[in-house]
């Protein structure tokens, strides 16, 4: 064979494998375009879109506090205390006695106190006779005679010295100035009180308060009046409801507000708690969604509208949230749209469609 003829077997096998690869890759793009292109619709679930009330949610940490308590002590601290009637804890009901001191020197104290009273009111009334007045006739006598005659006779200080025995007296009895609860009660019987801390607390049983913070951003949204749920941390009571009561109109340094809220006895919770505060309001003529119809694309916010059985991308803006809802306004968002709100994930422009009940 000539090199001519070598020539043209090398052409045609070439050629030939060319003509094999060329299949070969053919065969392959149609089957990536089959992979990515959906040979059915996405099933979707849709809603119509109205304006309706949005249910606000702000949710914050608080701690308890008790709307009304007393931290309670002796004026006297010379005498040890002789008996304590309640425990931490206990229920006691207005005026009933918590504690009292040994009162035998404070008795003794006040009989001295009277018998001396009563001493100087007989000199005031020599004085008075003295003077040419009958004591019989007080009302008669000029008051300024009768001043002279108490500070001669020496009656308007045993008179002082009297009331105050008599009121140390009553204070070496500690009663309940409202009912509540027992608190803070570290004192033991036969021991003298620390008079630098109080005897006990007594914490009063018409109700809790929850201070929070908000931030100053958030402060249009709540007022006074709006429904507050709060559950403790601890779990040791159920979540119980009230409302708010005062806002602090102080911003602090770190952009916060002071709110709170004074929350129904019916619960166990006691004051100091760390508690879990949900303020709920009800915003009027929003444009509202779930949560799942919001699908970010290309980082922006977008929700799909159904028209002509193909979803329709809309960007919108988000407004104020709760657990489950957005509010929202922006193209396509009209009363009536269809909005997509489940198998949105992966939906793109005008891609068709097929709703589902």
């Amino acid at each position: 064979m000539n090199r001519c003829g070598r020539y043209a077997i090398l052409l045609l096998a070439a050629g030939m494998l060319g003509s094999c690869s060329g299949g070969k890759n053919d065969a392959s793009g149609k089957e990536g375009v089959e992979t990515v292109l959906p040979s059915q619709a996405n099933e979707v679930t849709v809603m119509t879109l109205k304006k309706t009330a949005f249910s606000h949610e702000l949710v914050s940490n608080g701690k308890v506090t008790a709307s009304q308590y007393a931290d309670l002590s002796f004026r006297v601290t010379s005498e040890p205390v002789a008996h304590i009637y309640v425990k931490n804890g206990d229920h006691v009901r207005k005026g009933q006695k918590i504690a009292e001191l040994d009162l035998f020197t404070l008795k003794n104290s006040l009989e001295k106190a009277e018998i001396a009273l009563r001493q100087s009111e007989l000199e005031m009334k020599d004085v008075l006779i003295s003077q040419g007045y009958s004591p019989d006739r007080m009302k008669e006598i000029p008051k300024d005679i009768v001043q002279l005659a108490e500070v001669k006779s020496g009656y308007g200080q045993s008179r002082a010295a009297y009331e105050l025995a008599r009121y140390e007296l009553e204070q070496a009895v500690i009663t309940a100035p409202f009912d509540g609860v027992v608190a803070n009660l570290e004192s033991r019987s036969f021991n003298r009180p620390d008079g630098s801390k109080p005897f006990c607390r007594v914490i009063g049983s018409g109700g809790m308060e929850v201070a929070f913070k908000v931030l100053e951003s958030e402060l249009p949204l709540v007022r006074r009046g709006d429904r507050v749920e709060v559950a403790p941390f601890a779990g040791t009571a159920g979540a119980c409801s009230g409302t708010v009561s005062e806002i602090n109109p102080l911003v602090d340094e770190n952009g916060l507000v002071s709110v709170r809220a004074r929350v129904n006895g019916g619960v166990k919770l006691f004051d100091g708690m760390n508690v879990r505060v949900s303020v709920k309001r009800s915003i009027p003529d929003q444009f509202v969604v779930p949560k799942t119809a919001v699908v970010l694309r290309t980082g922006k916010q977008v929700i799909f509208t159904l028209k002509d059985g193909k979803a329709m991308w809309n960007y919108v803006t988000t407004g104020l949230e709760n657990m489950t809802e957005y509010t929202v306004i922006g193209d396509g968002m009209e009363e009536g749209a269809q909005i997509i709100v489940t198998g949105n994930v992966n939906l793109a422009h005008e891609a068709p469609v097929k709703v589902i009940p």
